[in-house]
């Protein structure tokens, strides 16, 4: 018997999971080193922009498939399609995305859970030295027994959410955790900018350095934009159009998509707030890169705050649920796409998906300490490198390429049809002159071709 689809129970949490997908480690651990790296303040100035005309568009075509179809990417293809085209075998490309985020993005949320705990617990002594913060990482990696057990209770965790339905699991705990996050954040942003030394690091993160960004290069800033706003919306794996899939057709899809940026930039914007003040005010202004920044970095200069075992315990809250409500989210599609490819109960898919993703997350869990050996990109990567690889350089951009073809030309669902459903409702209008036309149809696919150019040149030739 067919699963009778849910709906969400209000516009807000339609906005706030949509966001909750979209915010992630990259808001954090990302999107501040590279402000700093590339000019502060003028890049950020020149991301925003590219948000909006780049990564705009196709969240907008992903909600647009969701909402026409009402279906998962496992059914909206064969539901929009033109008779007798094969877009439908698309699907498993879309979701194998998701399954391999899932394969390393549950390790890492685990890694967040541990953290939260280990600061609640007081094992970040008030004056550790560096050595003994950087060893508290490495000791956890090096030990499969408590990597693997943070990385089952996270996919437990979030499955059980997804278990008690849309509105009653997925949208109001994730409401929930959104809420918290980004009260957490703006509490934790107010104490670092009022830290003693902290002055440095706002002037550093808010004051437009165009000299920084020409010491970069320009083109490697504007490539760092393009790319930023791309990776940080997840789209192109089918995670938002699922979203659409929920909703009615009160709304334009362009209004709702900038309400997502909005927070989606919110997060990531005053995430700076809370990592430069601090890290001028007790690091010298050292910073890391990726999750030398999150676990080893933060961790040290927490250790010299006052009340650092607050606020670390805080800032560890406030990023398990960053990474929380993407797994949730993409779970959520993962379960979607079971049921409406093959009828089965919701029960039935997660616990099946349940075990899967558990088993797939293994070898990235292994990759730190029982399969260390393995370095697919040379001396130093791990197999969390590869998949992440596999994703953000190949998937994401492939499949959002896939979404602005099926919705701007003949022989897919055809621009006419995507703007009459994304202009369906009341709201902002989506542009449908022929200049918008144009650049949908052809310059943003040459971009996301650049895009993943560039990636493999920066990963193979640099």
């Amino acid at each position: 018997m067919e699963n009778k689809r849910e709906t969400f129970a209000s516009r807000i949490g339609f906005i706030l999971i949509s966001a909750g997908c979209a915010i992630g480690l990259g808001n954090v651990w990302r999107f501040p080193y590279i402000v700093g790296q590339y000019g502060g303040a003028a890049f950020v100035l020149v991301y925003l922009v590219f948000l909006v005309v780049f990564g705009l568009p196709i969240m907008v075509m992903e909600f647009s498939n969701g909402r026409a179809s009402r279906k998962s990417v496992a059914l909206s293809y064969e539901v929009l399609e033109p008779k007798g085209t094969k877009w439908h075998y698309i699907k498993w490309f879309h979701m194998a995305g998701d399954y391999i985020l899932m394969m390393f993005y549950t390790t890492v949320s685990g890694w967040l859970i541990n953290y939260f705990i280990k600061f609640i617990k007081g094992d970040f002594a008030s004056g550790m030295s560096a050595e003994a913060v950087s060893g508290e990482f490495n000791s956890m990696l090096s030990d499969p027994v408590i990597m693997s057990v943070f990385m089952l209770l996270t996919v437990v965790l979030c499955f059980l959410v997804c278990a008690k339905g849309l509105q009653k699991g997925v949208e109001s705990v994730s409401q929930k955790m959104m809420v918290c996050l980004i009260i957490l954040m703006i509490i934790m942003a107010i104490n670092s900018i009022m830290l003693p030394g902290g002055k440095a690091g706002l002037d550093f993160y808010l004051k437009p350095d165009f000299s920084r960004m020409q010491e970069a290069g320009v083109f490697n800033a504007l490539y760092a934009a393009l790319g930023q706003s791309f990776f940080t919306l997840s789209i192109g794996i089918g995670a938002m159009a699922i979203f659409g899939s929920y909703i009615g057709k009160e709304r334009k899809l362009a209004g709702e998509g900038i309400n997502v940026l909005v927070l989606d930039t919110f997060v990531a914007f005053t995430a700076g707030l809370i990592i430069f003040p601090a890290c001028f005010a007790y690091n010298g202004g050292q910073t890391g890169q990726g999750p030398s920044l999150i676990f080893v970095t933060l961790p040290n200069v927490f250790t010299h705050m006052p009340f650092g075992r607050l606020w670390g315990s805080m800032f560890f809250l406030f990023m398990s649920f960053a990474a929380l409500t993407t797994v949730i989210a993409v779970f959520q599609n993962i379960i979607a796409f079971a049921t409406d490819l093959t009828g089965c109960s919701i029960k039935k898919a997660i616990l099946v998906n349940g075990i899967v993703i558990a088993l797939l997350s293994f070898p990235c869990v292994l990759g730190f300490n029982l399969l260390s050996g393995f370095a697919p990109f040379g001396e130093g990567s791990t197999i969390l490198d590869l998949e992440d690889f596999i994703v953000s350089n190949n998937i994401l951009p492939i499949g959002s390429m896939i979404y602005l073809f099926f919705s701007t030309r003949k022989f897919g669902w055809g621009w006419d049809n995507f703007i009459e459903e994304a202009n369906t409702g009341k709201g902002i209008k989506f542009p449908t002159g022929k200049i918008a036309r144009f650049y949908v149809t052809w310059i943003i696919p040459a971009i996301v071709l650049f895009i993943l150019i560039m990636g493999y040149k920066d990963k193979f030739f640099a």
